[in-house]
């Protein structure tokens, strides 16, 4: 599982004018079953999304196609962690510790 944490590298002005494709290329990664939760910072500074894939290198792709980073608005930082504790609707995506 990962933690994609976006900080704006721009004003929000800038930020609003590419948010309607930003949304809708969550909608896709949601329909896709990657994203699992987003939503922005507090303060507006950024955002969060909590996704599922099978591996680093898939994700780090998948970031470089959000068009925020096609516009260079924002920057990504990606933290992997396993999972080995949910709440149940998340049960599915449990991870287990390597042996």
């Amino acid at each position: 599982m990962f933690v994609l944490e976006l900080t704006y590298t721009a004003d929000v002005e800038s930020i609003d004018a590419v948010l309607p494709q930003h949304i809708e290329w969550l909608r896709e990664h949601y329909a896709a079953g990657t994203f699992l939760a987003s939503g922005r910072k507090v303060p507006r500074d950024g955002g969060v999304i909590l996704a599922v894939g099978p591996d680093r290198a898939g994700i780090e792709a998948l970031v470089a196609t959000d068009p925020f980073v096609r516009a260079g608005l924002t920057e990504y930082r990606v933290t992997e962690f396993l999972a080995t504790t949910t709440a149940e609707e998340l049960a599915a995506h449990r991870q287990q510790l390597p042996a």
